[in-house]
Order: C-alpha cells, then sequence, then structure tokens
C-alpha cells in the first residue's frame, strides 16, 4: 500500500511549531500582517500505513500543540485582560449616564421591523421621540394627568404609533415619582403581561394611581356646582371642558354634555340658549358665545341709561350740585356738622355729644330741625323737598302740580302709568314681549307692556326719526318703576311700526326711556286686539286689515352685528362654525336672448348647460407621457363643508352629463376648488405630478398685443364666451384613465378635457385656429375660448356675427349667454377697454398699480418696475419716465 500523503493544511500546529514562540502577538481582533508572519512552503511527511506509525504521529501532534499553547496563551491572555478593564472602565463612567439609553436600545431592537408585519402602521423610537413627547413626574395632580395623557395621545397619533408600542415608548417619558412607580407595576405585573398592555390599559392605570378617588370626588362636586358667574364665556368653556375630563362618565352622551354645560351658564344666557334648544354641543357653545356679547352690549347700554336717568332725576331730587360732588346724605350731614363746628368753635355738647348752636334741644320734646314741638325731626315738613317741583314743605303726593294748579287744565289727578324696565327685566317679565321691529323703516329696539297705559318713545330715539313733535292736548305724569313721576307734554303722531310685512298706525309720546326705543302699552295693544302668551312670549294681534299676525319676541328681525378680527380668530379656534360670504355682481337688468338682434335665431347655441358628451372632433385631447414615466397616485384633499357639498352636486352634475365615469384606474389626483368671477366654484383637479411626466404641447398661443394689431378701424363689437369650453374636446381614449381623480365619494376619470392638465389650453387653441380658420384676423380674433367679433360698421358687424353663430351651430360648439355681450361700442376683452379710439387699460386691472405701497427696498422696486412695465406700451416715455426708480436697483447706488 503506498503511503498516504499529508499536506500543510492538515497538520498547521505542528508544522508552524518552529515558529509560534517568535511570531508577533497582535491585538485582539486584528490580523498580522504578512510582514510579522512569514509564508512557508508546504511540507510533505511520509506516513506509513501501519498502527504503530499511526500512533506515534498522533502522539507528536499532541506534543507540539501543547507546546505552542504553552508558548503563546500568555501573552494571549494578557492582551484579553487589558481590553476587559478598558471596556469594564467605560461602563462603570458611563452607567449613570447610559442606563436609559440602554433600556431605549433593547427596546428598539426588539421593536424592528418585523414587529410590523401584518399589524398597520407603526414607527420606530427615534420617530417617537422627534414628536417631542411631554416628561410626566406624577407629582401635579389629576388635572396635570390628564393633560400628559391628552399630550401624549396627541403625539402617538402624529407618530402613528402602535398601541403596543406606545406603552413601551410613552413610559420612557416617565420621570421622578413616575419612574418607581412604573418600576412597581412591573415588577408586580410581569414582563410579559408588560409587553402585551396597549395604551388603553397603561391609562387606565394612570387615573387610577395618579387620579385619586378622593380628588375625583371633589372635581365631582365642584363639576356639577361650576357656574359661570363672572368668567368669560371662554373661560368658562375651558373650564368645563378640563373638569369634564376628570368626570367623563358625567357627559357620557351628548345630552349630558349640553345640560350640564348649559346649567352653568348665567341665567340671562341660559334662557337664550335653552329657547333655541341647539343639538350639538359645539352648536351650544356657539350660540352661548353669541348671546354673551349681546349680553355685554346691553349691559353697557342699560348702565349708560341708567346714569342718564340718575342725573335727569337728581335735579329736582336732591341739591343741586355745586361742583363738587355732594349729592348724598352723608355728604350733607358732614357738611353742616362742618358749619355747625365752625360757629361753635369746634366743640361737641356735653349733653348730646354732637356739635350745634344754641340750646340743646334733647329731651325738650322740641324738633331738631325747626325747633317747634308736635312733631319729631322725621316728621318735620319744615325742610321737606318735593321732587316734582322741587320746592320745600310738603312731598310729592301732595304736590298741587300733580292736582292739576295748573290753568285750563282739570282739577282732577291726570297721570299715566309705564313701568319702563331694561331688556334684562323684560325677558323675566311674564307680562311683556321685546323684539327689534321697525318703526318708520327704522330698526328699533321695542317693548310690548301690557303694564304700561300708554304708548312711548325714547326721545334719544325720536330724534333718530327726524319727525316733527307736538304737544299733547293734556300734559300727564308718567310713574315709572321706580315711583318717580315724569312729566309728559309732547308727541308724536302718525308713526308706522312693521311687524312681518304688516303696518300698524300709531301715535307716540315721547319721555326718556331706559335701553328701549318705544314701548307700545296698552292703548296700542287694544286697538289691534292684542293677547300676549306668556309662556311661548309671543303677541298675536290683528292687522289693519284683519288678516291675523304673530309676533315672536328677541327672535325676529334681528340686527347683524359686527365682531372684531380677533373675536372671529378666538371663535374659530373654539370651534364655532365660520362661513365665507361673498358679494356676487348681478347685472340691474338682466338681457334676454329673445331681445338681440341676429343672436335671438340661434338659440341652440346658447343653451342652459351643456347635455352629454360632445361629439367626435378633427382632433382630440392626448397625454403622452415622457420615457419610463412612473404612474402617480396622491390622497384627495380636506375640503370645506360647503366645498364637500359643491362637490357631490357637480360629481353627479358630470355623471349625469357623461363627462366622468367611475374608474379603477391606478392613476389618481386630488381635487381642489377655485372660485369664477360670478361667485361660482370651478372644481379643479391637481394633475401638477401628471404634469411632470407629460410631453409639452408647443402649439403657439397668440400674442396679445399681436391680436390687438387686427382692430385697427373696428367700431363694433361683439364678445362670445364658450361655456365650459374644455368639456367640449373628448380626450383619446388610451389616455382617460391617466385622468383619474379621487374623492370622498369615490374614484373617477374623465371622458372630456378637464381644467389643470398642462396642454390643455395649446389644444384647445388648436382646435379654434382650426374652426375659426376662414375668419381669423379678418373680423374675428380667438384666444383659447374666448371669442371677440368686430367691424367697422353696423352692417358688416351683423354678417360677421351670423357667420360665426352659424360655425359654431355647425360644430356642435355652445356659448354660454350670460357670459357674452353684443352690439358694443366699446368692450372689456383680455383685461383691456377696445373702442373706435383704439386700445385703453382697463382700470380694474391696473388698481394693484395704483395702490402699490412705496418701494423701501431695491428688490420692491424692482417687483414694482416688472408689474408696472406690462404696461409701458401704454405710456409715452416709460424708460424716461422710470429711470429714477431704475437707478436705485444698481449695486453702486445706496438706497435711503
Amino acid at each position: 500500500m503506498a503511503p498516504k500523503r499529508m499536506t500543510r493544511s492538515s497538520t498547521q500546529a505542528v508544522n508552524a511549531n518552529a515558529k509560534a514562540t517568535k511570531a508577533p502577538v497582535t491585538k485582539r481582533g486584528r490580523k498580522p500582517t504578512k510582514k510579522s508572519v512569514e509564508t512557508e512552503p508546504e511540507i510533505e511527511v511520509e506516513v506509513a500505513p501501519t498502527s504503530e506509525l499511526e500512533q506515534n504521529l498522533k502522539d507528536a501532534v499532541a506534543h507540539e500543540v501543547h507546546q505552542v499553547l504553552t508558548n503563546v496563551m500568555p501573552s494571549v491572555l494578557k492582551e484579553m485582560m487589558k481590553e476587559m478593564k478598558k471596556t469594564e472602565k467605560k461602563s462603570v463612567e458611563g452607567d449613570e449616564e447610559g442606563e436609559k439609553s440602554e433600556r431605549v436600545e433593547r427596546d428598539i431592537e426588539s421593536s424592528d421591523d418585523s414587529d410590523f408585519e401584518n399589524k398597520g402602521k407603526g414607527c420606530n423610537y427615534s420617530v417617537f421621540q422627534r414628536c417631542r413627547p411631554p416628561t410626566f413626574d406624577g407629582k401635579k395632580g389629576s388635572a396635570a394627568t390628564l393633560e400628559w395623557l391628552s399630550e401624549m395621545e396627541a403625539v402617538i397619533d402624529i407618530s402613528e404609533c402602535r398601541a403596543e408600542q406606545a406603552v413601551k415608548f410613552a413610559a420612557h417619558s416617565f420621570t421622578g415619582a413616575a419612574i418607581y412607580w412604573w418600576t412597581t407595576v412591573k415588577q408586580s405585573k410581569g414582563r410579559k403581561a408588560i409587553r402585551e398592555m396597549v395604551w388603553e390599559d397603561l391609562k387606565k392605570l394612570m387615573i387610577k394611581r395618579f387620579c385619586p378617588q378622593y380628588e375625583v370626588d371633589r372635581v365631582e362636586r365642584e363639576f356639577l356646582n361650576l357656574t359661570a358667574g363672572s368668567m368669560s364665556h371662554l373661560k368658562y368653556t375651558t373650564k368645563f371642558n378640563e373638569m369634564a375630563q376628570l368626570v367623563p362618565y358625567l357627559v357620557e352622551t351628548e345630552q349630558k354634555r349640553i345640560k350640564c354645560y348649559v346649567q352653568g351658564l348665567p341665567p340671562r344666557v341660559r334662557t337664550h340658549v335653552n329657547a333655541h334648544r341647539p343639538g350639538t354641543f359645539e352648536s351650544v357653545v356657539d350660540l352661548a358665545g353669541i348671546v354673551y356679547d349681546n349680553v355685554a352690549a346691553e349691559e353697557v347700554v342699560e348702565v349708560k341709561a341708567k346714569h342718564w336717568d340718575n342725573s335727569r332725576n337728581q335735579s329736582g331730587k336732591r341739591f343741586r350740585n355745586d361742583g363738587k360732588g355732594y349729592d348724598n346724605k352723608r355728604a350733607r350731614v358732614e357738611a353742616n356738622q362742618a358749619v355747625v363746628r365752625d360757629q361753635n368753635g369746634g366743640r361737641d355738647c356735653g349733653k348730646c355729644g354732637k356739635p350745634h348752636s344754641g340750646e340743646c334741644r334733647m329731651g325738650s320734646g322740641l324738633c331738631y330741625k325747626c325747633g317747634k314741638p308736635g312733631h319729631r325731626a322725621f316728621e318735620c315738613k319744615g325742610t321737606v323737598k318735593c321732587n316734582r317741583c322741587g320746592k320745600q314743605g310738603h312731598m310729592s303726593k301732595d304736590c298741587r302740580v300733580n292736582l292739576g294748579d295748573n290753568k285750563g287744565e282739570d282739577k282732577s289727578k291726570a297721570t299715566a302709568r309705564a313701568f319702563t324696565m331694561t331688556r334684562k327685566e323684560a325677558r323675566k317679565e311674564p307680562e311683556v314681549v321685546s323684539g327689534t321691529f321697525l318703526v318708520n323703516n327704522i330698526c328699533a329696539s321695542v317693548l310690548f307692556d301690557s303694564g304700561a297705559s300708554r304708548s312711548f318713545v325714547s326721545a334719544l330715539f325720536h330724534s333718530a326719526l327726524k319727525v316733527p313733535s307736538r304737544k299733547v292736548e293734556r300734559s300727564f305724569d308718567v310713574e315709572t318703576a321706580e315711583g318717580k313721576f315724569v312729566r309728559v307734554n309732547q308727541m308724536i303722531g302718525g308713526c308706522t311700526v312693521t311687524l312681518l310685512g304688516h303696518s300698524f298706525p300709531t301715535d307716540l309720546c315721547i319721555m326718556t326711556l331706559g335701553s328701549f326705543d318705544a314701548i307700545l302699552g296698552m292703548d296700542w295693544l287694544s286697538k289691534f286686539d292684542a293677547n300676549i302668551g306668556c309662556r311661548e312670549r309671543v303677541v298675536r294681534l290683528k292687522a289693519p286689515d284683519g288678516s291675523p299676525v304673530t309676533v315672536y319676541g328677541d327672535q325676529e328681525s334681528k340686527i347683524p352685528r359686527v365682531i372684531s378680527m380677533m373675536k372671529a380668530s378666538r371663535l374659530i379656534q373654539q370651534g364655532c362654525n365660520s362661513f365665507l360670504a361673498y358679494v356676487k355682481d348681478v347685472d340691474e337688468e338682466l338681457r334676454r336672448l329673445s331681445d338681440v338682434p341676429i343672436v335671438c335665431n340661434f338659440p341652440n347655441v346658447f343653451p342652459e348647460d351643456l347635455q352629454g358628451t360632445p361629439p367626435d372632433r378633427e382632433i382630440e385631447f392626448q397625454i403622452d407621457l415622457v420615457p419610463g414615466a412612473q404612474l402617480v397616485a396622491k390622497a384627495p384633499y380636506r375640503l370645506a363643508p360647503s366645498e364637500m357639498k359643491e362637490l357631490m352636486t357637480q360629481l353627479k352634475e358630470l355623471l349625469d352629463k357623461g363627462f366622468i365615469r367611475p374608474s379603477t384606474s391606478p392613476w389618481g389626483a386630488p381635487v381642489l376648488f377655485v372660485k369664477k368671477k360670478d361667485g361660482s366654484m370651478r372644481m379643479c383637479i391637481d394633475y401638477r405630478e401628471l404634469n411632470k411626466l407629460t410631453l409639452k404641447n408647443r402649439y403657439p398661443l397668440p400674442r396679445i398685443d399681436d391680436l390687438f394689431d387686427q382692430l385697427q378701424g373696428a367700431n363694433w363689437f361683439s364678445k362670445i364666451d364658450l361655456r365650459s369650453g374644455y368639456h367640449q374636446l373628448k380626450i383619446r381614449e388610451q389616455d382617460i384613465p391617466r385622468t383619474a381623480f379621487r374623492t370622498r365619494y369615490g374614484h373617477y376619470e374623465f371622458l372630456v378635457m378637464s381644467f389643470g392638465l398642462t396642454n390643455a389650453p395649446a389644444a384647445f387653441m388648436d382646435l379654434m385656429n382650426r374652426v375659426c380658420r376662414p375668419m381669423l384676423d379678418r373680423s374675428v380674433i380667438v384666444f383659447i375660448d374666448d371669442i371677440l367679433i368686430y367691424s367697422k360698421n353696423e352692417g358688416d358687424h351683423a354678417c360677421h356675427l351670423k357667420e360665426v353663430l352659424e360655425m359654431l351651430q355647425k360644430e356642435k360648439l355652445y356659448a354660454k349667454f350670460s357670459k357674452c355681450a353684443f352690439w358694443l361700442r366699446e368692450v372689456q376683452f383680455l383685461g383691456h377697454v377696445i373702442n373706435s379710439e383704439g386700445i385703453m387699460v382697463d382700470p380694474s386691472k391696473i388698481e394693484a398699480v395704483m395702490k402699490w405701497e412705496t418701494p423701501k427696498t431695491p428688490s420692491e422696486i424692482r417687483s414694482f418696475l416688472g408689474l408696472a412695465g406690462y404696461y409701458r406700451r401704454f405710456i409715452q416715455d416709460f424708460s424716461r419716465i422710470a429711470s429714477p426708480l431704475t437707478k436705485l436697483t444698481r449695486k453702486e447706488v445706496v438706497f435711503d
């Protein structure tokens, strides 16, 4: 048997014995270089095939391996010990700072991408941290706990964190006492339970621990007894929402929340809110805010009216103001005492202890005021002053003025009753109804008062009516709610109160009222057989023509209120509904198709709306993509409620007309709306991503100045605007899927050309040039879907107009009559005014230039010159006029 051959690869330890002791020892983890380890040639060893030789070989190999390990291991162990010492030192130094990081790293490693398989979206810890989650120390009570939970839920939503991840990530935001609590929870529940815990479980644990029951009971009592008091609407609403989070079981349903909220409103606001019975909590808050503003405005009026009435009544009730402000009893007493002290040398009486002159009257039975016997000081009439006539010696009830002591008047007492009150009092009074109505076509605050014997008008409101007054046949006094008497001797006749379109004649007596402009009393109510419904706060009466009229108090003819922008912003932030209103321009005189010569013969060119898809034409709209283009699909945009309603309406119309159809295309673009000149909304598709991938159609659009050059010598003009011009051109069948768009109500695609496509203007310009080619620059100029017909005289214009309408009828192109104009001597076209004298700039288009603020920087000057430069063809020597501004744009010129 031939001897076996064994190479160095199988006997490495044996053959390397000679050099193992001399080989350099490298650091752990590094390979020795070629210089440190020499390559030896392969050594072949002849081995006999006997068992004895094999045993000898094994012994030799074992011996050689032992020698190698004995020589090498000390140096290897020494290097390993050095590395371990370095690692241990770094670990000790960074233990305190890295403890939390190590925990985070372990959790992040455990939450790799495999965790997200078949579980929806998720996030890693770095994404979660970028959302800046709040920290929690557990020391600030229930309110702080709920606030932290709310903020953390917002972070979880933003980061799209899953419920099982939320616990793990949120726990790393604990600090202080919260960390110790969480450690205890983990120890008690175990790692498996913590790993399976979701966010709602953690939330319940935190509420149980950091929102103790005794504090919840206290908050529950405070919540049930919460009232607005002197708080503002915003402050009360905020406090209500904060406390409601602590006791959510008290506001589980919408109705419970509304009931608790309304219960805490001020009585005046609560009554008004309950009367409207809003269905949602947001509408309740919105309505309460509006009523708060109304109440505040009325209280200001009431305070002013009360102050004005008091100033009028003080002149007859108290001594006249001498400029020092002593108009109360204490002031008069102090003034009298000061005079007595001056007369008595400033000494107090030893008998009564009060300063007075002369003999003390204490115990003498004499009146302290007049010194006469038979009555006491409070019964003395010597110093009594009448509130009616201002004279001393009698009171107002015994005044001869009230007894008709004037010449020519009846001696019997003539009084009227008008318990004037404020709006606040009127809402609480069951016998009255108040509201805002028209008095002589002027809005007035009117009070229907069955307790008033006459009808009255405020002296201030009388000045606004500008109606001459006249004296009453017999003057009388009116007793007010304060027990005062006011003399009335003026009135206005022939006034008209308008209620729900019915006019009610009335005579009004002029007097000073509180916060109302007019009071309709029993004389007016009985005249029209009025009946006041106290429970419903409604007045039922008969109009002069006998028809029944029902008037609801404080509900009809409300005057629109104006609020500041800051107030509006606050209301919007609170979640109140807001609506955008705009003014729609409408022609004073609506034109009719049948009244326009020539045009009246082509009614089918001006339909009310497009019906059905357009016919096959010479060209179709194409969407050619760049090579290698990938499909694009975007999520729908968020739309306002009004836009959502408009979207549903327009989708239905487009489907009914056959302009769109349901789509299964992988393409998809979002929808947005743009307001037209007439105020209506145009639905546009955001095809910007598709447009980037589309090969551009280089068909040229005409220059506007070249178009206007063709109008020289023209005197008659007509303008035609096509109805939804883009929708009158089909899309090539293979390109239809690329027009797909996504909405809240489904996925659709266009069969006709849509707004927003990059090549749409060029394609439609190509169509119009082909259709109008026989008339171009002879009697017609066209810019996309706008057609201008021009002629030198009226006869030619009739022929040209008829020719264009026949062409439109033949090609089945339809126009919008309301946007067209015919037989004009001056027309607005493409931002310019055109007439027989030439072309001028449309004043409405240069409004921005006229109102441009004074430029203050070189860049602002460049912007202004760029805008104004468009109109340089209309300004002679434009460059010379603008040269001072142009110089300021140079770098070497200092701008100051």
